[in-house]
């Protein structure tokens, strides 16, 4: 089937560049996704947005351009809760990928199974309205507690301001946490600010959330510019991005959320994302962690 684009949104980098940071042995991009094709894997008919087509081809190819060992690829709301272009992903990918897949209540015990098979470790909750209509919170807590045993966790995504209200659903979650995005923090406001240190709060309180310092280029003001001719793209989104790190270098991700959908305003470069990475991690122990440790563990070592 042949699908048209939403308009205005803007295609993935067709070119990046090769960063000059050098990624360390092992380093897991820890956020991107499939798109497609349609042709093979049509997008849902309740999706609220049509990207282009992003294959497994094309990102296993950023994989070796940008210096990354492996990838953690999170279902894409233009897909639903059809599973079928992540899971052939992984499977194409083998042991160098994990997945991240939506599912819905009426998912049976074989099916969970086969996707844990497949190298699903998690299920992720949006709340963002303008991607997905809204899935009651009992749903979404019984999903929660089937996932348990399997040993996955749920990934959630919001925006700072919603994060009062949804405060107590996180802290039912019986799982693992992983933030998306940093909570989607307004970076024109202060680091020591009421919103993004609410966020902080619940990290500090909650020994099972764990957070992605991803997506400067969604959260930034000043754009991917440098500064004084030195390398220092999206320079708003560091101290935000960089306090995380350093206050939970234990519970940190990273990943270039590739393909970049939903942008309208500019599309980053992907080699320069990596180099956004020494800007927030500032030591090679933070790297490690940040980079290999954390997501090796949470993925892999189960």
């Amino acid at each position: 089937m042949k699908y048209n684009k939403t308009p205005g949104w803007l295609d993935f980098h067709q070119a990046p560049s090769v960063p000059h940071f050098v990624l360390p042995e092992g380093t897991v991009d820890a956020h991107c996704h499939v798109f497609g094709p349609g042709e093979v894997f049509p997008y849902s008919s309740e999706r609220k947005y049509t990207p282009c087509d992003a294959s497994k081809k094309q990102l296993f190819a950023l994989r070796d351009r940008l210096g990354v060992s492996r990838n953690v690829i999170v279902q894409a709301t233009c897909h639903g809760d059809d599973n079928s272009a992540l899971v052939d992903a992984l499977k194409s990918a083998g042991e160098l990928a994990r997945g991240v897949a939506t599912v819905k209540r009426n998912i049976s015990d074989k099916e969970l199974k086969n996707l844990h098979d497949a190298g699903v470790r998690g299920v992720r909750f949006n709340f963002l309205k303008r991607l997905v209509d809204f899935t009651p919170k009992d749903e979404l807590l019984e999903i929660a507690h089937r996932i348990a045993p399997l040993g996955w966790h749920v990934v959630i995504y919001f925006e700072a301001a919603d994060l009062p209200d949804l405060w107590d659903f996180f802290d039912a979650i019986p799982t693992k946490v992983v933030v998306d995005h940093m909570g989607r923090p307004d970076v024109s406001k202060p680091v020591d600010g009421e919103e993004f240190q609410l966020l902080v709060r619940m990290l500090r309180e909650h020994e099972n959330m764990w957070c992605k310092v991803t997506c400067p280029e969604r959260l930034s003001l000043t754009g991917p510019a440098a500064l004084n001719g030195e390398l220092a793209p999206y320079k708003d989104v560091v101290p935000f991005a960089k306090y995380i790190v350093e206050n939970f270098p234990d519970r940190v991700l990273w990943g270039t959320d590739w393909p970049h959908p939903n942008l309208k305003d500019h599309m980053p470069d992907d080699g320069l994302l990596v180099d956004f990475i020494p800007l927030i991690a500032t030591t090679v122990a933070l790297q490690e962690k940040l980079l290999v440790k954390n997501p090796s563990g949470l993925y892999w070592d189960k």
